[in-house]
């Protein structure tokens, strides 16, 4: 009888210790998940009388412009950390109004803009400037808990299965920058002439000089967050690829190089939007899998990984099947948070807001 009891019993202790495992698709039930957050503005959920804090959720992302006092005042009643989502090199309106400022091609040519996005020259002092004092503005206004940058990268469009990928910054200030930072003399001629030169015989380090001027824009942003704002977080929204799609177009062409990045940037967000880019949800799985790794994250250190996943129906509809999947998939591996694009999308939703309100409060 004794034995009989033991044996019962030891079948109910696995039993439990199953139960307490993995959810299919999501990270153990002991993994931290420390953000569980939205993406735009929380009105949406506030206008149909939700509150945010009994859906699970504890942050919310937003574009700067559309904070204001009031979003402020209700976020913290319900216990939600602010960050500001900030377009950092999206030169739309600016450089109709500074063409000193437009990204030129290898052609000579000032680029176009690539579907919604207007690239702009990352070294333009002008421009620096302007996006340097808005940051500070900013900080100064509302007490939020970081800023977010996005647009982080030179004139492109990779949220589509075809990316828009031209060859960019050949502008003269570009041009003499980069002759002043590796000491090589570029030769006569026109633009387009100095860019084919540089592209056939000094590639590698025209990409490398690249990659450092965008980790220069994150460095600066970390240390005026520092002077403004002690303890706030400073992330990047960034494009997903890996070293290899695309033919390493991520940092040959965006100019994104993880290893310059990580020495700055607290939270990595990858914009894992898997229907945008023609991907099946297990792709969001893989690539996060993949880029915790890639990046070495590790447990209650800096850098961290939030992924932001696809909730909005454009392109195509994005069930509530599929939403839960790419949802807890934003969180597996070494991730510890996960938001979802866009606040809207969900809030109008009720089977949507079901979904994300089961995942984030059983986490």
């Amino acid at each position: 009888m004794r034995l009989q009891y033991l044996l019962r019993w030891g079948t109910c202790l696995m039993l439990t210790a199953l139960g307490t495992g993995a959810k299919p698709g999501g990270p153990a039930n002991s993994k931290k998940i420390e953000i569980r957050g939205i993406y735009g503005s929380p009105e949406p959920f506030w206008k149909k009388d939700l509150h945010l804090d009994q859906l699970g959720v504890n942050a919310v992302f937003m574009h700067d412009g559309a904070i204001n006092e009031k979003i402020m005042s209700r976020a913290r009643l319900e216990g939600l950390k602010v960050f500001a989502e900030f377009a950092t090199l999206n030169g739309k309106n600016y450089v109709d109004q500074h063409p000193e400022a437009w990204a030129i091609d290898q052609h000579g040519k000032k680029v176009e803009a690539a579907t919604w996005f207007m690239g702009v020259c990352p070294t333009e002092p002008g421009f620096r400037r302007y996006r340097t004092d808005a940051l500070k503005n900013l900080l100064r206004k509302f007490d939020l808990d970081g800023v977010w940058m996005d647009y982080l990268h030179y004139h492109a469009q990779f949220e589509d299965p075809e990316p828009i990928l031209p060859e960019t910054c050949f502008c003269d200030h570009c041009l003499s920058l980069f002759q002043a930072a590796t000491g090589l003399p570029l030769p006569g001629g026109n633009t387009a002439e100095k860019a084919d030169w540089i592209l056939r015989h000094q590639e590698q380090i025209w990409r490398n000089w690249r990659c450092t001027i965008i980790a220069g824009w994150v460095r600066d942003f970390k240390k005026i967050l520092k002077e403004e704002k002690p303890g706030a977080l400073l992330g990047i929204y960034h494009c997903p690829w890996n070293d290899e799609d695309f033919n390493g177009a991520r940092r040959r062409i965006l100019g994104l190089d993880y290893d310059l990045l990580r020495e700055h940037a607290d939270v990595f967000s990858p914009m894992v939007y898997h229907g945008r880019m023609g991907k099946d949800p297990e792709w969001v799985k893989e690539n996060i899998s993949w880029f915790t790794h890639r990046l070495d994250i590790q447990p209650d250190q800096y850098p961290k990984v939030w992924p932001i996943v696809q909730a909005h129906n454009d392109p195509g509809v994005i069930t509530p099947e599929v939403f839960e999947k790419v949802l807890r998939y934003g969180a597996i591996g070494r991730s510890s948070g996960v938001m979802m694009f866009t606040s809207y999308s969900v809030a109008e939703d009720e089977e949507k807001t079901a979904i994300m309100k089961k995942v984030y409060t059983g986490w």
